[in-house]
């Protein structure tokens, strides 16, 4: 090899090892999203579903970067979704009107599987949710959408899956 091409391989290494570890991977599919119990405002207000499963998405990839080895890869299938609250009808905003009481918490099922170096070390189906959400949550603070739906995914993230070293 000559000297031009050590110097680009040792630069090619150089970059690469700055770059640190790869990040974890998340894959986030939805199975009949039409037929989901409340993904959308049926009323022509508030988020559609594109918006809404976009937000999803987003929160699932950013909770899986946060909790997940750089090795590992986690894939997410969303069976169903019940978002916090029922729509308002008659409310014809923008934003949509949504009521949240303590008796409609969020509830998403879904199914994963979680590889390390291509070898399944954990899967499931779970439905999330947290009847106590109301409790748990304070929403004021909150930037984004769908704040009850991250607030019980989190949960759901610490703990099915604990700190890296706790799982082995």
């Amino acid at each position: 090899m000559s000297k031009r091409g050590a110097g680009r391989a040792g630069l090619v290494l150089a970059v690469l090892l700055a770059a640190g570890p790869a990040a974890a991977e998340v894959q986030v599919r939805y199975a009949t999203p039409e037929r989901f119990t409340d993904a959308e405002n049926r009323f022509a207000s508030g988020q559609p579903l594109r918006v809404t499963l976009a937000e999803l998405t987003r929160i699932l990839v950013d909770l899986g970067n946060a909790r997940l080895r750089p090795d590992e890869r986690l894939d997410i299938t969303i069976l169903d979704i019940d978002l916090a609250g029922f729509d308002r009808p008659g409310f014809a905003s923008p934003t949509g009107i949504r009521v949240v009481t303590d008796a409609t918490p969020p509830r998403i099922r879904l199914a994963y599987a979680l590889r390390r170096g291509g070898r399944i070390v954990a899967q499931g189906e779970d439905t999330v949710t947290d009847i106590n959400f109301l409790l748990t949550a304070n929403p004021r603070f909150s930037t984004g959408g769908l704040y009850y739906e991250r607030q019980v995914l989190r949960d759901w993230f610490a703990r099915r899956f604990p700190a890296g070293s706790e799982r082995g």
